[in-house]
């Protein structure tokens, strides 16, 4: 049987979870990857300010399914008070862990003074996490960075001040805001937060990719949990993957081509559902993009992909894939 976790009240398999990605990780997606084997997912950061001030955009992405439980909805602000009542207003949306980032490094964010440039002012993250854990019943958890830059890394500090303040569980991405994705993220600094912090969960975050890069981060850090952020795009598989390992079940096969295009296609048309064919589109050429990563002809194909506009084209696409492999299948067989 899988070990469970505990934030707050909230029970998670042990397994991976989906990290928060903006403009990647929506309800279609978490929906697809939750039915893979993702034990938990966290979805799009949504700004405190636009919720407060009514924006319907922001109230859009605050949307789950019951798919998807156990769920997060994330905030990103920098006023306790307004974050406060933004968590308020994000109940009503049903989730069962309201997550704060604090470690967004997008200019845009950390310029205004949210995501990861809280790292700089853990005292007031803490105000900001003591005002929202006490504004909502459900459990309240914090997404930062291994700090600033190389000369003010602070997690463990900065971990300290969230658990005091009332946070219900921790994730860590292994690099500071001036690293944004690269280099390779620092086990050493997720092992010492969880070293540091006894009282609640700490989940890891950072180039996990497959089922061994997950088991390594288990056994490096010590990690409560493992969450996958961009190691999941294109590849909801790699939860499935994992949930067999830590099952006891035999390790499924790797997904035919088939599989991949009618996963891709059932995604992106639950997008169109819920988003308009219009939205969605213009966002799925991304996901269309990372899905056709390692077929022949991917060059061309993912061209294709950054062009589509309804799904129709999408069927388009996906035929002459499968054409090609049919060819492709014939000339070797001669």
């Amino acid at each position: 049987m899988i070990e469970t976790i505990q934030i707050g009240g909230v029970s998670v398999k042990r397994t991976a979870a989906l990290a928060p990605m903006a403009g990647v990780a929506d309800r279609a997606f978490r929906e697809i990857c939750r039915r893979f084997g993702a034990c938990y997912a966290v979805g799009e950061m949504v700004s405190s300010k636009g919720l407060t001030y009514q924006s319907k955009k922001s109230a859009e992405l605050l949307v789950t399914s019951g798919e998807e439980r156990p769920v997060a909805v994330q905030l990103f602000g920098d006023d306790p008070l307004t974050m406060a009542r933004a968590a308020e207003l994000a109940l009503s949306y049903q989730p069962d862990v309201i997550d704060i980032n604090m470690g967004c490094p997008a200019p845009k964010i950390a310029g205004n003074g949210g995501g990861s440039a809280l790292m700089k002012r853990p005292q007031l993250a803490g105000e900001i996490i003591r005002a929202v854990a006490g504004a909502v019943d459900v459990p309240v958890t914090v997404k930062f960075r291994k700090g600033w830059d190389d000369e003010t890394v602070n997690a463990v500090e900065f971990a300290k001040i969230a658990e005091q303040s009332g946070a219900a569980a921790l994730t860590v991405h292994g690099r500071t805001r001036k690293q944004m994705y690269a280099p390779p993220v620092d086990v050493e600094i997720i092992a010492a937060v969880k070293r540091a912090v006894t009282s609640i969960p700490v989940i890891a975050n950072g180039d996990v990719t497959d089922l061994a890069s997950c088991l390594a981060m288990y056994e490096r850090t010590g990690a409560d949990l493992v969450m996958i952020g961009r190691g999941a795009l294109g590849n909801p598989w790699v939860f499935r993957e994992i949930d067999a390992y830590f099952s006891g079940a035999p390790l499924p096969p790797q997904p035919t081509l088939e599989e991949k295009l009618g996963v891709m296609r059932e995604q992106i048309a639950l997008a169109c559902a819920y988003k308009t064919e219009r939205v969605a589109m213009r966002e799925a050429r991304k996901h269309a993009a990372w899905y056709l990563t390692g077929v022949r002809g991917a060059a061309s194909f993912r061209h294709q992909a950054g062009t589509l506009c309804t799904l129709a084209d999408l069927d388009a696409l996906i035929e002459q894939v499968l054409e090609r492999q049919t060819i492709q299948r014939e000339e070797e067989s001669t």
